[in-house]
């Protein structure tokens, strides 16, 4: 072991030598400190920052300030659910004869995504995903006016959320440009959740389907759950919202099913809802909706029994997406489905943004 001791002079610490660009990092963040003083702030209160030369530029935050963003997000959440867990009064539903399901699928909000026009040509934040899955959902109700709706499906799809931890990182560990605390975002998405869910009851009960996401896999189910306890007096509501991957629902002649598509072979999934769905048997049309790369994508031709597609998203492209060329002006939108309860079905609707 390489020994220190000549360092040494009178006793105390070895003093170490720094390189030129160690010693410039070392004054960055006293320039931080100096920032801080500068202002009449607490330098130990600083959150986070960044400290930008001509050769790099670096974003820090505080440990501290993490422990204290989960403190929040626990407290705020465990607040809101206690304390508001509303009585919803049962709405009674007049019998159908001809009635039509409403698949409503708001997919890959990315809710804390951060995009700017600089960058990829886009803007896109939280306040922009919470308007435009509102606008994008109340659109495809408006426009599926004139059919008789006697049940509602609605996609909890995966990526609801950009981030799924509070070092801003999906699920697998990648960091994300983000837009805002991660509490903060979640807290949006929950009360974005309860509105949409609120409208949609409205029309016909509703079933919640939760398809887990590859940024979100572990902060999207705690949102299914929370979400769940905030509707648990509400009688008109049912729930699928385990970690299982692929979801199913039976309509009359129809089974409906999603997955969020981005672990599984597309080849490998009309056999696996053979497999795993109870209901294959006892229906004649039947579909496979996939999320995950935000844009249409349908079979060339019809597998064996299964119509398949993709979901577009209202998502735009961050700086990573735009520069692999996954990006378009004309794709982003809300999709919804109509379906009839013997003839499959009988229309989609699209809210382009």
């Amino acid at each position: 072991m390489k020994s220190h001791t000549k360092r040494h002079k009178k006793g105390g610490n070895p003093k170490y030598r720094l390189k030129p660009d160690e010693a410039d990092i070392l004054y960055q963040y006293r320039r931080a400190r100096d920032e801080c003083e500068k202002e009449d702030i607490d330098p130990k209160t600083l959150h986070s920052g960044w400290i930008k030369s001509e050769n790099a530029s670096l974003y820090f935050q505080q440990p501290k300030a993490q422990e204290e963003d989960f403190k929040k997000m626990s407290e705020e959440l465990i607040k809101e659910v206690s304390q508001h867990s509303p009585q919803y009064k049962k709405i009674p539903r007049d019998q159908k004869l001809d009635g039509h399901l409403f698949f409503c699928c708001p997919s890959d909000l990315h809710i804390g995504k951060l995009c700017k026009s600089f960058v990829s040509g886009e803007e896109y934040d939280s306040q922009m995903a919470v308007l435009r899955a509102l606008s994008g959902v109340n659109g495809c109700i408006d426009k599926a006016k004139g059919f008789p709706i006697d049940k509602v499906v609605f996609l909890l799809s995966g990526d609801l959320l950009h981030v799924d931890n509070l070092s801003n990182t999906t699920t697998k560990g990648t960091p994300q440009d983000t837009d805002g605390l991660f509490s903060d975002n979640f807290l949006i998405a929950k009360r974005l959740m309860v509105d949409i869910i609120e409208t949609l009851v409205q029309l016909a009960d509703v079933h919640i389907m939760f398809t887990p996401g590859n940024h979100d896999h572990v902060s999207g189910w705690l949102m299914a759950q929370v979400l769940q306890a905030h509707f648990r007096k509400n009688k008109n509501i049912s729930w699928d919202i385990s970690m299982q991957m692929r979801k199913y629902y039976k309509y009359h002649n129809n089974l409906i099913s999603s997955t969020h598509g981005d672990a599984v072979k597309w080849a490998l999934l009309p056999m696996l809802m053979a497999d795993e769905s109870k209901d294959w048997s006892d229906t004649k049309y039947r579909y496979m909706f996939t999320q995950h790369i935000h844009h249409k994508v349908t079979a060339k031709n019809d597998f064996v029994g299964v119509t398949m597609e993709s979901l577009r998203s209202p998502s735009e492209a961050d700086a990573w997406h735009h520069k692999s060329g996954y990006s378009s002006s004309n794709n982003k939108a809300i999709e919804s489905f109509l379906f009839s309860k013997e003839n499959g079905q009988v229309a989609r609707i699209t809210h382009l943004f």
